[in-house]
């Protein structure tokens, strides 16, 4: 069945501005999903007159910006309203950005309720009515056609040592791999759907031949997922295989059966379909290995979790066994935490972040049921046990200052949020114990929000009230290879001085224009007084390699700012000004 299309024409927002603009490529500057609204917002330098089509299979408004360039990689951001899933943004053709909106599978909307609004010949809105569940829908829908699925879920592709790994939920997957003559390699899994929690679906990669790769609902009527690679190595053949231990295995190199153009391979299926145990983690005495044992053989993938800046480690079909506990860090160990997370009862996920100056080095599989991780300080390469069976090395994190860049695969900015203090160090403590760290959390997060919100990657330093020395905080920003450093900080003086109050803003090098661009929004967003903005030698600005910049909010003990301090909606309008100040500096870098 082709896909149903509403195409149409926008009104122009102001004919005499359009015809009057000036004929040059426009550039898409800014856009924002407000989902209490349901509503998209956008405008862009230079003139545009969109064009709009409503499109089934999957249901999603796609609008495209004719003339109009984006000066980025293309972005795919969750939407986190009910019925709607992400919206997309990227270069279309040379001279058209185009921004598709994607509808949750089994929801549709009614296209004579799309409203466009145009502010301006560069500023407009998009007001999209309530999704409608498939069968509920009114009269003149673009309703999409009933699906049946096998239960299976593709969560996300991840890119490990040595191929690639297509991380499934819900049953054994069915695999048709397809090599096509136009330097493309099809993934097909019929009857598989994508999961709502999926992040990109468009990635550029330059890994293992790979040069991009892209998720998407198979054409037609056929229900199913398709995972296409763009090849930029065509000489290399490839192999397939679908785990009854959950998710698919793409695999290049001689090993793999020779796929040519138009054929079709069915991937082999290893013989277990028991779930595995987790029995224990534990470090050796010497500190430098970590140990992940099981009762029966397992499989697993590894990267860094871009939202926490620890390394991940998912293993598929496993549960975690009764009393099995995280090792705990010592005062000189080779981590600061270790996390285990039973995340679906199929999948067990162990995040650990490394201490400052460790790297994680190689990943070995000495037994079926038994992984190492290897610990490696400066000086010192800890190979596993039975190191001739070692895979090759995964990206992994350099101390300062020399750290191995990680930067957001769908090539979004990266910003590191540092919350100051945490745990036993409160910091500052104000009128009425007002405690600096608790300030500082609630702003940092709400500032994180709002930047994922509008296409940026956000990682922080701390995401609970734990306390973090000032090294680790560094190292997590120069690993990640951040765009910009923001530290968070409330301020303060004797108690007997309340009449001091004010926002000041720090920097070191690099970081002038983005500290006197984040002091001007704060001062300009909240009202508060100002104290200028300071040169000084903090550590944290001192020892990032990007620009960075440490904000005072306000003084706890202060007579006007602790009071608002411990508002919850002043530090909202605070979070506001961070975060509007972050986006106008990442516009013009």
């Amino acid at each position: 069945m082709k896909p149903q299309i509403f195409s149409w024409l926008l009104p122009t927002a102001t004919a005499v501005l359009l015809l009057s603009a000036p004929a040059q490529a426009a550039r898409l500057e800014y856009w924002r999903f407000d989902t209490a609204q349901n509503r998209l917002h956008f405008t862009t330098a230079g003139g545009v007159q969109p064009k709009a089509q409503l499109i089934a299979n999957p249901t999603r408004l796609v609008i495209d910006l004719p003339g109009t360039t984006l000066d980025r990689q293309a972005v795919t951001q969750p939407v986190g309203s009910s019925g709607f899933e992400s919206i997309r943004v990227g270069q279309f053709e040379s001279d058209i950005t185009r921004l598709v909106i994607e509808l949750s599978p089994g929801y549709t909307l009614d296209p004579q309720q799309v409203q466009f609004r145009g502010l301006s010949p560069t500023e407009w809105t998009v007001d999209l009515p309530t999704p409608q569940r498939i069968g509920a829908a009114s009269s003149g829908s673009a309703a999409l056609p009933t699906q049946s699925s096998s239960g299976v879920q593709i969560e996300n592709v991840q890119v490990t040592p040595d191929g690639f790994f297509i991380r499934t939920r819900g049953g054994q997957p069915q695999v048709k791999m397809e090599r096509s003559s136009d330097r493309s390699l099809y993934v097909d899994i019929p009857g598989a759907t994508i999961s709502p929690n999926m992040g990109s679906r468009d990635q550029l990669l330059d890994r293992h031949g790979v040069a991009r790769m892209s998720v998407r609902p198979l054409d037609g009527s056929t229900p199913g997922v398709r995972v296409t690679f763009v090849l930029s190595d065509t000489n290399s053949d490839w192999q397939v295989t679908a785990s009854n231990l959950g998710g698919v295995v793409v695999l290049p190199g001689p090993q793999g059966s020779r796929v040519g153009s138009g054929s079709v391979a069915m991937a082999q299926n290893p013989s277990s379909d028991r779930q595995v145990t987790i029995e224990g983690i534990e470090l050796q005495q010497d500190g430098s290995q970590l140990l992940i044992k099981s009762n029966q053989p397992f499989t697993y993938t590894s990267e860094w979790d871009r939202a926490s800046g620890a390394y991940r480690i998912v293993i598929p079909s496993a549960q975690l066994g009764n009393g099995v506990q995280p090792p705990q860090s010592t005062n000189r160990g080779a981590f600061l935490w270790v996390k285990l997370q039973q995340e679906d009862p199929q999948t067990v996920a162990i995040l650990v972040q490394p201490a400052a100056g460790v790297r994680i080095g190689p990943l070995t599989q000495p037994s079926p049921q038994l992984l190492s991780v290897s610990l490696q300080r400066p000086g010192n390469v800890a190979a596993g046990p039975n190191s001739s069976t070692s895979i090759p090395t995964a990206p992994g994190p350099m101390s300062y200052p020399t750290p191995s860049p990680m930067r957001s695969r769908d090539g979004r900015r990266v910003v590191v949020i540092d919350p100051g203090h945490g745990g036993g160090d409160p910091g500052a403590v104000g009128i009425g114990g007002l405690q600096e760290k608790g300030v500082v959390m609630d702003i940092s997060q709400q500032v994180a929000r709002l930047l994922e919100q509008n296409g940026v990657q956000v990682v922080m330093t701390r995401q609970d009230d734990r306390e973090i020395d000032l090294a680790p905080r560094v190292q997590l920003a120069n690993r990640v290879n951040a765009d910009i450093f923001v530290s968070i900080h409330a301020n303060a003086i004797d108690m007997s001085r309340p009449d001091v109050n004010g926002i000041e803003t720090y920097y070191y090098a690099s970081g002038q224009r983005l500290a006197q661009t984040l002091h001007n929004s704060l001062v300009q967003g909240t009202g508060a007084r100002d104290r200028r903005v300071r040169q000084s030698r903090f550590y944290v600005l001192r020892h990032t390699s990007m620009p960075a910049v440490l904000l005072e909010v306000g003084f706890v003990t202060g007579a006007e700012d602790a009071p608002r301090l411990a508002n919850a909606a002043y530090r909202t309008q605070l979070a506001q000004a961070i975060a509007q100040g972050v986006l106008q500096y990442l516009q013009n870098p």
